[in-house]
């Protein structure tokens, strides 16, 4: 049985992450699970045959054979278990990805925990998604960015293999969420709260904070502060800039409240985090 996993570099992209990507070449009857996801984990069948299955987000159970061409997508915090057939064992690959572009990209083609099951309906894409995985998992040595820009392609080519007409996105709710995201990207470093990007979009306070939830998956709050501490991350990693300084850059004038904030998100000082952290950080391989 062949394996290869590669463990993404230790970098948050809000809109698109990879987090980890392999190839496995099962032995008959290999199984993996039950187990849960905390990201969108993505196989496609590179050759023979088994069998995936799942709880949609019911809390029903339900299993399907699936064969090379076809594929399979597992959904944060969902159910799943899936087997290698006896004679014909799959050789598969997969991606596990998560952002805000994905959860976006992937509801408008229908795949979700009800319907996780990927068959191409336009093959030329499909082999566009199928060379973009491969190619990812064969280039653990390339930088972290190259590799991003590469599962950028990936989604959008899984959208095409699905359906060739993107229609525009034209609900309300997602103009007002573009308009918070873009107000958060470009005044993150100043005193900036919950009521003011409420404000940005038009909206009030309780709204705004319910489809922000609805859309995003966390408060207008958590993901201000979660966004903050990303690019304190960039800065800690890439900046000979003082602790202070980065709190300040971020929107912390207190440095106190920035450690405070940092350990929360990432679990160590902020001074720690840098000491064990580096900009010539390569994905990490974990032959088995």
């Amino acid at each position: 049985m062949a394996h290869e996993f590669i463990l993404f570099p230790n970098m948050t992209f809000v809109d698109l992450g990879l987090y980890q990507y392999g190839r496995e070449d099962c032995a008959p009857a290999h199984s993996y699970g039950p187990a849960i996801r905390s990201h969108y984990l993505f196989h496609y069948i590179l050759e023979g045959r088994g069998t995936f299955m799942w709880q949609d987000a019911g809390g029903c159970e339900h299993a399907l054979p699936l064969e090379a061409g076809q594929g399979f997508l597992i959904s944060p915090r969902q159910i799943t278990t899936y087997v290698a057939d006896v004679d014909m064992p799959w050789d598969y690959c997969w991606l596990e990805f998560d952002g805000l572009k994905a959860k976006e990209s992937l509801e408008a083609i229908g795949l979700s925990a009800d319907n996780p099951i990927y068959t191409p309906v336009y093959s030329e894409f499909a082999n566009i998604m199928k060379d973009e995985m491969l190619y990812i998992v064969g280039s653990k040595k390339e930088a972290p960015l190259h590799l991003i820009g590469h599962l950028y392609i990936f989604i959008d080519a899984l959208m095409r293999s699905l359906r060739d007409d993107q229609p525009a996105v034209n609900k309300v709710k997602d103009y007002y969420i573009e308009e918070a995201l873009a107000y958060i990207d470009h005044n993150y470093m100043n005193d900036i709260s919950v009521e003011s990007i409420a404000e940005s979009t038009g909206l009030n306070r309780s709204y705004f904070g319910k489809i922000f939830k609805e859309s995003v998956g966390r408060s207008p709050q958590e993901f201000l502060i979660s966004y903050r501490m990303i690019k304190a991350a960039e800065l800690l990693r890439r900046t000979r800039y003082s602790i202070n300084e980065i709190g300040y850059a971020v929107g912390y004038p207190n440095q106190l409240h920035f450690s405070r904030a940092f350990k929360k998100v990432y679990g160590v000082s902020p001074k720690n985090w840098r000491n064990a952290n580096t900009q010539a950080e390569d994905p990490v391989s974990f032959p088995v």
